[in-house]
C-alpha cells in the first residue's frame, strides 16, 4: 500500500505487555503467555500451573426475617388470646417474625376499673401509627362494638393520616381477628366493615378463606370465626377461647405469614 507498509500491523508481533486476561474457568486473573521461543512450554505457560487468587467472601450480615405485626386492642383479654397464638402460627413460617403490639387504650383508668377490665400485660408494647411503616403485612384485632370495631382501634387507625397522605403502606398485607359477646354479634360485619380502613391506605386484604379445612365446617360445637378472620366467643366475658378458636388464628397467623412471604420472594 504505502511506501514501507507502515499501516499494516505485522502478524508476528507479540503483545508481550497486555493486561492481565481473565480466567474463566478458575474465577482469577492470570498474565498472558509469554511468545514461544520454539522449544519446550515453560512450567510458568502450562495451565495447570496457573496460579489462582482466592476471592474474598465478606461473613454475611444476620439474615432479616420478614416482620408481621399484630396489632390489637383487648379489653378482657379475649382478642390478645388470639393475638398470641396467631404469633404462633407466623413463627412457624421459616424467615417470618410476629411482633405484638396493644393500641393506645382511651378510655380512663376509673372508668376501666368500673367495668372490671383485667390490667393491661405491659410487655406487649404500644404501638403508634409511624411505627406500622416497618411491618412488612399487618394483622388487626379488635372487639365489636354494635357490629364495628371497637373505638380504640378505630382511633388509631385514624391517627394514620400521615401515613395515608403519603400512602406508606400502600401494598402491603392486612387482615383482622375479632371478639364477639354472641354468636349473632358481628363476627363477619364487624371484619367486613374494617375493610374500608385498608382500602383507603391501599392495602391488600388477605382473608383467611376456608384455608383451615375441615375445621371450618365444624358444627359440633360453638366456634367463632369466618373466612374474613379468626374470630371468639366471649359471651360474658367469662368464655375463654375454645381449642378450635385458637387453633383458627394460629393457622392465620401461619397463612397470613406464607402470603407475605410469598409476595416478598
Amino acid at each position: 500500500m504505502g511506501k514501507g507498509g507502515g499501516c499494516v500491523p505485522s502478524k508476528k508481533k507479540v503483545l508481550s505487555d497486555a493486561a492481565p486476561i481473565p480466567d474463566t474457568a478458575n474465577n482469577a486473573l492470570r498474565s498472558p503467555a509469554p511468545a514461544s521461543t520454539g522449544g519446550t512450554p515453560s512450567s510458568a505457560t502450562k495451565p495447570n500451573n496457573v496460579s489462582v487468587v482466592a476471592e474474598s467472601h465478606p461473613n454475611p450480615g444476620p439474615v432479616t426475617k420478614l416482620r408481621i405485626f399484630i396489632v390489637f386492642y383487648s379489653m378482657y383479654g379475649h382478642v390478645e388470646e388470639l393475638a398470641r397464638r396467631m404469633k404462633k402460627g407466623v413463627d412457624s413460617v421459616e424467615g417470618a417474625e410476629g411482633v405484638l403490639y396493644r393500641v393506645p387504650e382511651t378510655l380512663p383508668a376509673e372508668v376501666l376499673e368500673t367495668m372490671k377490665a383485667p390490667p393491661k400485660d405491659h410487655e406487649i408494647p404500644e404501638i403508634s401509627a409511624a411505627e406500622l411503616a416497618g411491618a412488612d403485612g399487618v394483622l388487626f384485632g379488635f372487639p365489636t362494638r354494635f357490629g364495628s370495631m371497637a373505638a380504640q382501634m378505630k382511633a388509631f387507625f385514624d391517627s394514620t393520616g400521615q401515613l395515608w397522605k403519603e400512602q406508606t403502606l400502600a401494598g402491603k398485607p392486612g387482615g383482622f381477628f375479632v371478639s364477639t359477646g354472641t354468636q349473632g354479634g358481628g363476627q363477619e360485619t364487624t371484619l367486613w366493615t374494617a375493610i374500608t380502613q385498608l382500602a383507603h391506605h391501599g392495602m391488600l386484604f388477605v382473608p383467611v378463606g376456608y384455608t383451615f379445612g375441615a375445621g371450618m365446617f365444624k358444627m359440633d360445637s360453638v366456634r367463632g370465626g369466618s373466612p374474613y378472620g379468626a374470630g371468639v366467643f366471649a359471651g360474658d366475658g367469662t368464655r375463654g377461647a375454645s381449642e378450635t378458636e385458637l387453633a383458627l388464628a394460629e393457622h392465620q397467623g401461619k397463612y397470613m405469614a406464607s402470603v407475605v412471604k410469598k409476595l416478598a420472594a
